[in-house]
């Protein structure tokens, strides 16, 4: 299903929000409605809307302190503006468009036409996205650069497979990969830089890179442990000016067939799902460590354990759990656990995660990059 364009409207006329929003509404628009600035400000830490259509006279702060606030703020100054106001004298208009934004229509401007012309913007918009998703993916390819493995090598006693899905097909900030080291051990990376749609693939390559040369340095010397490794990524990424101010999470997780062990370290992830097959219940793995990058120590702790025939474990990105609701986006990690405790413990599980509804059900849903990982014990 196409998602619904949402629309933030400002006016201090309860008359121009109900006629405008009801309008919206109709052509198929989300319409969050805002009596003032103040009321503005408050709808856009909740979310990010995909236009903002305001009056120019309002009490207090008026539409065009409004945008020039806005325009101070990195989160929000690139959210499209229209003026919408019956004050339409040639300096007020020039005045508007000096401030970015893209149109200054008159209130006595029919609806159909109003509509007409935020339909015709959001298209183009969405026009430019998709080109730059096409060069994107191309340069890619060329590059042979990815932010997910291309195949999964196969690791002696283990099932791994991973399913991914981009948001709205723009490359996003979810990385995933797979590296087995010394024929003995394997690494693998699950990360989510935070980002506003395909400018946090820039960044997802970078990570990837410290991450690779970090795993296979110190693998390398002698250190294996997924704790001392995510510090060694953490400080570097810490002290680097270029990324030091992207957020991102990170799970590392080492896979030593050899003793059938397991390690886990993570910082700022959600937490790992582990199956037992002998208690027959799914249990929660916490990390401890912060974002990459936030402090220079991050608090990292390691999980040790050993899998059982059976037993599984799940990663995942909060784009499984995040979704849009009426009043907002909602994150609900138990409800997520609720519904796929009942796929797993089944030899196939991954197999009914990924073809039986249950992914592509929340694919529909997503805001965001969904990524989710399945390791298994085999017998």
């Amino acid at each position: 299903m196409p998602k619904r364009p949402k629309i933030l409207l400002v006016d201090d006329s309860p008359l121009i929000l109900m006629v405008i929003g009801q309008a919206l509404e109709k052509e198929g628009f989300i319409s969050r409605k805002a009596g003032n600035v103040e009321e503005a400000m408050t709808a856009l830490e909740n979310e990010i809307p995909d236009l903002i259509l305001s009056d120019y006279q309002m009490p207090g702060t008026d539409g065009f302190a409004f945008r020039q606030h806005l325009m101070t703020i990195p989160e929000y100054k690139n959210i499209p503006f229209m003026f919408l106001t019956s004050v339409t004298d040639h300096a007020h208009m020039i005045a508007g468009i000096s401030l970015d934004a893209i149109d200054y229509i008159d209130k006595d401007t029919p609806i159909v036409v109003i509509i007409s012309k935020i339909n015709n913007f959001l298209n183009s918009i969405r026009e430019r996205h998709e080109h730059t998703i096409r060069e994107l993916s191309s340069a890619a390819i060329a590059l042979n650069l990815y932010s997910v493995p291309q195949e999964i090598p196969r690791i002696n006693g283990f099932e791994i497979d991973f399913w991914h899905k981009s948001f709205e097909n723009y490359p996003g900030g979810d990385f995933i990969d797979v590296l087995t080291i010394n024929n003995r051990y394997t690494f693998i990376i699950l990360g989510d830089v935070m980002g506003k749609k395909w400018g946090a693939w820039f960044f997802s390559f970078g990570y990837l890179s410290y991450i690779r040369a970090a795993v296979r340095i110190c693998v390398s010397e002698g250190d294996v442990s997924t704790k001392s490794i995510m510090q060694k990524i953490n400080s570097v990424i810490y002290h680097d000016p270029v990324v030091s101010d992207v957020l991102s999470t990170l799970s590392l997780v080492r896979i030593d067939p050899e003793n059938e062990t397991l390690s886990y370290t993570g910082a700022g992830d959600l937490p790992l799902l582990y199956f037992s097959s002998r208690e027959n219940k799914l249990n929660r793995i916490n990390s401890s460590g912060l974002l990459l990058g936030i402090s220079k120590e991050g608090g990292f702790d390691e999980h040790l354990f050993t899998m059982q025939p059976g037993d599984q474990l799940i990663m995942i990105t909060d784009g499984l759990i995040d979704k849009e609701t009426p009043a907002g986006k909602k994150t609900d990690l138990n409800s997520f656990i609720d519904e796929i405790e009942k796929y797993l413990g089944k030899t196939n599980s991954f197999a009914t995660l990924k073809y039986d509804g249950f992914l592509n059900e929340k694919a529909r849903e997503q805001i965001d990059d969904c990524s989710l990982i399945f390791i298994q014990k085999n017998s």
